[in-house]
């Protein structure tokens, strides 16, 4: 079983690191039709945060996240949605987090649009295989971050069961690895996409490490009656 000993640690620096959520998930500032421009929308915001109980929704916490660790309005732009991507788990969990505990993840280099594109469709044509139709069409926004951090290194260890296409296989001792670089005070792992050739993704274990939220592009993905989705730019 691989520890995160056997890893090495590297220095990571990537301002446009891309993450993709579904646009059912982003909340548009209710603000902004009264605001002349991003100062103005500032001051509105704070305002409204006084008194909004829309901005004060309770995330459910699960068993493996201090509380304390959550971002809050002070971190800027998209803390919210940090927060949820440590807060909402799956049953399963992921390759590097178990459900009692969320990570963030994300693609990076030249290629990271088509990784997390590629990642996307992966994971959501296999839900809708288990349903038995390819029909859906879903909108996914770009969230670009930035990170400046250290992190441990898988690139270079194909063979290694944590990266298994297959998630039976690789989860189980993902999520291993990743208590195991938690519990070592590391920050989280750099490693190939599964689903991408010459992909490159990460996953931040800790949430402060999230740096400079905004949005990007926004993209359709449609399945008409095929495995395989067609995209498009909105």
């Amino acid at each position: 079983m691989i520890r995160a000993s056997d890893l090495e640690e590297v220095e990571f620096t990537d301002p446009s690191t891309i993450r993709l959520i579904s646009t059912a998930y982003i909340d548009e500032p209710a603000m902004a039709p009264l605001a002349d421009d991003e100062d103005d929308l500032a001051i509105l915001q704070e305002i409204e945060g006084l008194t909004s109980a829309r901005l004060a929704v309770s995330l459910p916490i699960p068993g493996g996240l201090d509380p304390a660790e959550l971002l809050t309005e002070a971190h800027g732009y998209g803390w919210t949605y940090v927060n949820a991507a440590f807060c909402y788990t799956r049953v399963t969990g992921n390759r590097f987090n178990g459900p009692e505990r969320g990570a963030w993840y994300a693609s990076y280099g030249e290629t990271a649009v088509e990784s997390a594109q590629t990642e996307v469709a992966w994971h959501l044509t296999r839900e809708l295989e288990a349903a038995g139709v390819f029909e859906n069409i879903t909108s996914y926004r770009e969230l670009i971050a930035g990170f400046t951090t250290r992190f441990h290194d898988l690139n270079g260890r194909a063979g290694e069961e944590a990266l298994n296409p297959d998630p039976a296989m690789a989860y189980p001792v993902g999520q291993t690895l990743a208590r195991d670089v938690l519990g070592s005070d590391g920050n989280g792992l750099l490693y190939p996409s599964a689903r991408y050739g010459g992909g490159q993704c990460l996953v931040a274990l800790r949430p402060y490490l999230v740096q400079n939220v905004r949005q990007g592009e926004t993209w359709i993905f449609e399945w008409a009656g095929e495995p395989v989705p067609t995209l498009s730019r909105r």
